[in-house]
């Protein structure tokens, strides 16, 4: 009798251990050097993606947008719905984000005139918006904190928004500051490294890091796409936009096939 209320005790006390330990565990990824590794690859991935149906098929970019908002809606509504992490859904929204905000903000920046700086400062504004909202909601920003639906929304608005701004800022940087796009590029790796110092010997919030790298790898992955697929004219490869995506699109499945993933820990 008394081992059968041990034996009960302790099949209680494993599945309480293990309702614990799931409900401490998100559907986005833990934040590792191979995160933004793949992130980078995925911004590329959006940048010659979003060009090839927006450019080179020449459905322009409202219709690309259409094209690539679309299934993003499914993606992220499938993410919520989702009963735990799944890397290929999370990385496969984060493309969607990648390629519908390369054609939003070609369509914003270039269709309806706004400009480069005028779309990256409104673009700006949306994000600190989007996540004054957030923490003004839910008391925090924190990646650690997405375990909610509403914590999830907030989550991909903010993503979404961040990415549409990076593609604006990134044209801005190489049009505009005489950088060119491998020294944009080269300039944001430079600002990138700064906040990685900054993580790991400061005491500047964390959070605030995260979001200021989330948002420069995006423009960084631009100047590295636009190096590839602009014409040897201008110093660049001229590579195809559809190529360029086909061999982006593989390196990320390989990755996603080799680097580790796992849900964060909070």
């Amino acid at each position: 009798m008394s081992e059968s209320i041990v034996s009960a005790q302790s099949d209680a006390s494993s599945t309480s251990f293990g309702s614990f330990i799931e409900a401490s565990l998100s559907k986005v990824p833990e934040v590792t050097l191979g995160f933004w590794f793949i992130k980078i690859i995925a911004t590329t991935l959006g940048e010659v993606g979003g060009n090839a149906v927006s450019m080179t098929m020449d459905l322009g970019y409202f219709w690309g947008t259409v094209i690539f908002g679309i299934p993003l809606v499914v993606a992220v509504a499938a993410q919520i719905r989702a009963k735990a992490f799944s890397p290929w859904l999370y990385w496969a929204t984060i493309t969607l984000t990648t390629l519908a905000g390369t054609t939003l903000a070609d369509f914003f920046d270039r269709s309806l005139g706004i400009g480069y700086l005028g779309g990256s400062i409104s673009l700006f504004m949306l994000v600190i918006l989007t996540l004054f909202a957030w923490h003004k909601t839910l008391g925090s920003v924190d990646i650690e904190t997405v375990v909610t639906p509403k914590a999830e929304t907030f989550y991909w608005t903010t993503i979404m928004f961040s990415q549409t701004l990076g593609t604006a800022l990134g044209d801005w940087m190489a049009d505009n500051t005489g950088l060119g796009y491998n020294g944009s590029a080269l300039l944001i790796a430079v600002v990138l490294a700064v906040i990685a110092g900054l993580y790991y010997f400061s005491k500047v919030s964390h959070t605030a890091l995260f979001w200021a790298a989330f948002i420069l790898t995006r423009p960084l992955g631009a100047t590295i796409a636009n190096s590839l697929d602009k014409p040897v004219a201008k110093g660049r490869l001229a590579i195809s936009d559809i190529t360029a995506s086909i061999v982006m699109a593989v390196l990320m499945v390989v990755c996603l096939r080799l680097i580790p993933q796992r849900a964060g820990r909070h």
